[in-house]
């Protein structure tokens, strides 16, 4: 966090405090060190039949291992792709395209999803390819298991719930929800881009069908994902060409990238309980000093207990969240999804949730990380509490 020259001298800006990984996390050093091979020296392509592909095809098939073992799934059964919406969009029209003629023609999903599965869902109903039910949730942004229940009927095809929201941290009851679908004859898909590196994931226990995840949620560069698919399930291709990633995704590999998936992968593994632990409590004292310090209400938005324990989502109240985090530049935080800054709007999460529009709109969400110190949560508490006290953001 210290200020570094800049190159005419002069002292560089001081660095915000980052809380604001669910945007988007750091590359870690070790994961940045597994990638530089694949762009000097072992340049190969993983197709070609000499020792340089020989050589990234097995850095190919090693990150196929690793990431796999993060979630518990055979390496067979996960197929590299370019991103978590990607990954999304290959699970979605995937199933919907490969099973266009077996009668079962319905998605089920529910009303806080990632705009590329929201999004997906809509372009394939214009389409004319299948229906679209969308469920509610509560006010703490869970799914109502017994109107899923009552939705999932012999018509439905996929349900595709999201493992845990990226604005507000909450935890669906993934496992459930698989058996519920399977009871019916569905697949189940998880967007488990957020949860990923998280919290412990194990797909044979969740018993889902289709999971992704993305590689810039834990600490793996930004163009980089993967799609868990179990071997049986048919999928239509996202990209037609060569026939690379068992044919659903064809192009050449992106080795670089997919070694550096599978280094985060096993970082990720390593470190989750013992990480987990370390987050949830900075989390919680970024909680308990806020509200210890302002006099204003501040609410908590999202389950209180079935959360990501990196993740906060607050209001506080009579304070606009815009005005709030441009008067904080010491603090590096967001309104809700990267997916939807700049649109001006409450958070559409949020409002699904039927959070009355002044709450919605003065909602920070505050996501920390493997980099975050006691003194991060510290600055960043003190930076909003002089901001709020000033009157800055009032609504």
């Amino acid at each position: 966090m210290d200020s570094r020259p800049a190159s005419d001298g002069l002292a560089a800006p001081r660095m915000p405090v980052y809380l604001d990984h669910n945007a988007t996390t750091p590359v870690d050093p070790a994961v940045v060190a597994a990638t530089l091979p694949y762009l000097t020296t072992h340049f190969g392509n993983p197709s070609s039949g000499h020792r340089y592909g020989l050589v990234a095809r097995q850095a190919v098939d090693e990150a196929r291992q690793q990431t796999a073992g993060l979630v518990g799934c055979d390496p067979k059964d996960l197929v590299f792709v370019g991103s978590g919406s990607e990954a999304n969009n290959l699970a979605l029209r995937g199933a919907v395209l490969a099973s266009a003629s077996h009668g079962r023609r319905t998605i089920v999903t529910q009303a806080t999803e990632h705009p590329s599965v929201l999004a997906t869902c809509a372009a394939l109903r214009r389409a004319g390819v299948c229906d679209v039910v969308v469920l509610d949730v509560d006010a703490h942004g869970l799914v109502d298991v017994e109107q899923a229940r009552s939705a999932i009927d012999a018509t439905t095809l996929l349900v595709s719930i999201q493992y845990a929201n990226g604005e507000t941290g909450t935890i669906q009851p993934i496992a459930e929800l698989a058996r519920l679908a399977h009871k019916r004859g569905a697949l189940f898909h998880t967007d488990a881009c957020q949860a990923a590196g998280k919290i412990s994931i194990d797909v044979a226990a969740l018993e889902v069908d289709l999971l992704s995840l993305a590689g810039h949620k834990m600490y793996a560069p930004k163009g980089i994902a993967a799609l868990v698919r179990r071997h049986e399930i048919g999928l239509d291709a996202t990209t037609y060409g060569g026939g690379q990633e068992g044919g659903l995704r064809s192009g050449t590999e992106n080795v670089p990238y997919i070694a550096g998936l599978g280094r985060a992968s096993v970082l990720a593994k390593e470190n989750l309980i013992g990480e987990g632990e370390r987050l949830r409590a900075l989390r919680d004292l970024l909680y308990e000093e806020l509200r210890a310090r302002l006099t204003r209400a501040v609410h908590l938005n999202g389950h209180p207990t079935l959360r990501l324990p990196n993740t906060l989502n607050i209001s506080i109240e009579g304070v606009d969240s815009r005005s709030l985090l441009a008067a904080t530049p010491q603090v590096a935080a967001s309104t809700g999804s990267a997916c939807h800054t700049g649109t001006g709007e409450p958070s559409g999460v949020l409002m699904a949730m039927r959070m009355p529009p002044e709450r919605a709109a003065a909602a920070v969400r505050l996501s920390a990380g493997r980099t975050t110190t006691e003194a991060d949560v510290r600055t960043a508490v003190d930076a909003l509490v002089a901001a709020v006290h000033k009157g800055i953001g009032d609504a």
